[in-house]
């Protein structure tokens, strides 16, 4: 499945629930350019297939079982954004195309198709592997999951897609999770390890453990109530004094440090299911990507483009009364301090305009 961005933050997001309910099954999620780069160096099996309507798709309830697809690709998004996929991914356009036939209209209640016979990604997948491979088990099943998530949104009164309300007011650049009460709200940041892994003691190079350098420290907290996690992750840049230095960690949080399945299983079990993280650059979330690849993607403030006035200044005074600062000059904390400001700061100012 190639996801379009701004799908990742849409809290219904069916491609995310299929990648983890499927085993053979991959998720790339990016700006068009970038999955254009990605999706290039795919090594595609022969009998890929594109899921996407044109003139020339074969219908995969209409064609022998020799005709299957071998591999099939799915574009995730809005129709528009899916259109610009295709427009921007060039080898999309050269892959031969299937499409569905439902006859019944989508079950996905709480967002509006372009046309009545429209799907989401979740039942799309599910339609062509009950064509494709009708023995795969518990596709009914996901499909019931399906279902009582919507239900549960509709009866909670969490949507508007139904009921065609006004959009809301105030800014609209500001993703919703920052605009009410912040008790779910996990503010994270991590260090990751020089691009050359160097040990100062001595002379050349230590050896890579990874291709690319890795997440080697992380630290959060949920301001609300100013609860904090940190966890120091197994690597060599531990023995490079220079770069230590300059990450300032307290020696009592690296002293310790956890494999990167416990640093996984610890982060797991510190965030609540309702839970959504906040950090301030895409180079962060794309580190605990490396870890975590299923997990909710984070809001990245850096894309919020709205300006923070001055009467926000130390807002995070007034949103997060249980939050004090912590004793410490790292980094990790001075860039954590930033975006709990930052996040308290879009808080106030939509609040302003309402």
């Amino acid at each position: 499945m190639l996801q379009h961005r701004r799908e990742r933050f849409h809290p219904f997001n069916t491609a995310r629930i299929v990648n983890q309910a499927l085993q053979q099954s991959d998720l790339l999620v990016g700006h068009n350019q970038d999955l254009s780069v990605r999706f290039d160096q795919l090594p595609l099996k022969p009998g890929t297939g594109l899921l996407f309507p044109g003139d020339d798709a074969k219908e995969l309830t209409a064609i022998p079982e020799s005709e299957f697809p071998k591999q099939l690709i799915v574009p995730d998004g809005t129709w528009h954004h899916v259109k610009t996929l295709m427009r921007d991914i060039p080898r999309l356009q050269t892959l031969p195309r299937f499409c569905l036939a439902p006859t019944n209209p989508s079950r996905y209640r709480i967002r509006r198709e372009p046309h009545a016979h429209g799907l989401s990604t979740l039942e799309a997948v599910v339609s062509a592997l009950t064509s494709i491979e009708p023995e795969t088990r518990n596709l009914e099943q996901l499909l019931k999951t399906f279902d009582r998530m919507i239900d549960s949104q509709i009866k909670q009164g969490t949507t508007n897609w139904r009921k065609n309300q006004r959009r809301r007011s105030g800014i609209p650049n500001v993703p919703r999770a920052l605009t009410g009460h912040l008790e779910n709200i996990v503010i994270g940041y991590g260090e990751q390890e020089p691009g050359n892994l160097f040990n100062s003691n001595t002379s050349p190079p230590m050896q890579q453990h990874s291709s690319q350098p890795q997440l080697m420290y992380w630290t959060a907290i949920r301001p609300s109530s100013g609860e904090r996690f940190h966890c120091a992750i197994d690597s060599p840049a531990f023995q490079n004094d220079a770069f230590m230095q300059r990450l300032r960690l307290p020696p009592e949080e690296v002293c310790e440090r956890s494999s990167r399945n416990d640093f996984a299983k610890k982060w797991s079990a510190f965030l609540r299911p309702n839970d959504r993280l906040v950090v301030l650059h895409p180079s962060t979330a794309k580190l605990l990507h490396q870890l975590q690849p299923d997990a909710q993607p984070p809001l990245i403030l850096k894309a919020i483009n709205v300006p923070i006035g001055s009467e926000t200044d130390k807002a995070s005074s007034k949103c997060f009364p249980n939050h004090k600062g912590k004793a410490s000059n790292s980094r990790a904390e001075e860039r954590l301090n930033i975006a709990i400001e930052r996040v308290a700061s879009l808080n106030l100012a939509f609040q302003e305009t309402q």
